[in-house]
């Protein structure tokens, strides 16, 4: 089989890997957000909540994770989700909760004399959440998020294990359909290196619009 007979399967696959990616990838973002500043909240409720939920998406494996999602929510609760919708809410879960420790390392380390200064100026907690500390937060926070996306779509493979029809999965098919390994799994690699670079630049673009709105010098 030439390998551009095997192009369409894969190309179909990509398809189907950069929406999850980026699908979870949005979700996992608001899902750091919101427990990485609900660790550190006032209320007690919402700090537990944040705090649990991290532990145990950081604590179990991502693979159990989506099987759980899959096959066991179905029968515990009796919903029954399809393996896009499991697929995106389980990378979701999994790297909301990694990124939550980063928000939550980002905005401790602000420097305690910003917030005495919006102290100083009155500011209220959320005031100073969202004018001081986040906009400086953010830029510690660029590096190390352009890591989790790189890892997400890395980890997005697995969704090929609950049926969805990913690229590892057109690979995989097409592997024991024609047996031509070599060729396949070269171009299921260059694949994902491509999606890999295009979310790296991508993620380094944001990284440095980061920086020229904290109005400090863009070190690369």
């Amino acid at each position: 089989m030439q390998w551009i007979d095997l192009l369409p399967p894969l190309l179909r696959g990509a398809e189907v890997t950069a929406w999850i990616t980026i699908a979870s990838t949005i979700g996992g973002a608001i899902l750091s957000f919101a427990a990485g500043i609900g660790s550190g909240a006032r209320f007690a409720g919402w700090r537990w909540l944040a705090r649990t939920y991290v532990q145990v998406f950081r604590g179990t494996s991502l693979l159990v994770q989506l099987f759980w999602i899959y096959f066991a929510l179905p029968v515990l609760l009796g919903i029954s989700l399809s393996p896009t919708v499991a697929g995106v809410l389980g990378l979701s879960l999994n790297i909301g909760a990694y990124g939550a420790e980063v928000v939550r390392g980002s905005l401790a380390s602000v420097e305690s004399g910003q917030l005495e200064a919006a102290t100083a100026l009155n500011f209220k907690p959320v005031q100073t959440l969202w004018r001081v500390v986040m906009p400086q937060a953010l830029v510690e926070m660029m590096p190390p998020f352009g890591n989790l996306v790189i890892q997400n779509l890395k980890d997005s493979a697995l969704v090929s294990l609950i049926s969805l029809s990913d690229l590892a999965f057109q690979a995989d098919t097409l592997r024991n359909q024609t047996l031509d390994t070599v060729p396949i799994l070269t171009l299921t690699l260059l694949m994902y290196f491509a999606m890999a670079l295009v979310l790296m630049l991508v993620m380094r673009a944001i990284e440095r619009y980061t920086v020229r709105l904290s109005g400090r010098e863009v070190s690369r």
